[in-house]
């Protein structure tokens, strides 16, 4: 059983082929989570539940997004989310970005009533911090939260240690084929999960992105641990088994 922890099927050129991403899903045998970024993404992804018995869902709020709402409009999808508790396994996408977004303190605000709202109804939250990172771990500190998976993190090492001492998981990409960075983190912590970002990241170049590509995640952590596909496919699925209850 393979896992693909982050993607959006509702997004460009997935939505556009979602039976066959499906059909290649179900084959490769990939549980996935589907992440919501706002309004509109969040409820056509609580519809991808009737797709498949392979398709799980995370309904959030994409940082940058929060600067283009009203704060009404986003406590309003915060209920959205309170309400639809039963049928997630996580809060996703969420968090922080200070390369694309503007407004830092608003961001912040958003992320506190997410990360409040993730201790209330008891759902792991499926980070994002792109160039936010040591402001992100610290509200996730404060807010003395376990349940944490850093999303494609490309924070430094200080800070990725500082991620290991929290117990907090890092879901690696398939990217990982190319970038050091992420084998870095491999070789630090046995706290992974594999994800693809589809359909964003896509390790095969001029194709997009899909979850059965989570493979190639698989393949490179083994290289890089130097332990069997099977081990690592194991030790993956046994921490989404943990963490996804």
């Amino acid at each position: 059983m393979l896992v693909d922890v982050h993607c959006h099927l509702v997004y460009g050129p997935l939505k556009d082929m979602l039976d066959e991403v499906i059909e290649r899903i179900e084959k490769n045998n990939v549980i996935v989570i589907s992440c919501g970024t706002e309004l509109k993404s969040n409820r056509e992804t609580l519809e991808l539940l009737k797709k498949s018995k392979n398709i799980r869902v995370a309904l959030g709020f994409y940082p940058v997004h929060c600067e283009e709402v009203s704060k009404r409009e986003f406590d309003k999808e915060i209920e959205f989310i309170r309400a639809n508790k039963d049928k997630i396994v996580a809060i996703s996408e969420v968090g922080l970005d200070y390369k694309e977004g503007k407004d830092k303190e608003l961001q912040k605000e958003c992320f506190q009533k997410i990360i409040d709202l993730s201790k209330e109804i008891q759902k792991p939250l499926i980070v994002h911090s792109r160039n936010a990172e040591l402001d992100a771990i610290e509200m996730l500190e404060n807010s003395k939260i376990k349940d944490v998976v850093m999303h494609c993190f490309m924070g430094k090492k200080s800070l990725v240690k500082r991620i290991i001492k929290n117990n907090w998981y890092f879901s690696i990409p398939a990217l990982v084929i190319k970038l050091e960075h992420f084998q870095n983190v491999v070789k630090l912590t046995d706290n992974l999960l594999t994800e693809t970002d589809a359909p964003f990241l896509s390790p095969v170049k001029g194709k997009p992105n899909e979850p059965a590509f989570v493979i190639e995640a698989i393949k490179k952590i083994a290289e890089v641990k130097n332990i069997s596909l099977k081990q690592t496919e194991d030790l993956i699925y046994k921490n989404y088994q943990k963490l996804f209850k």
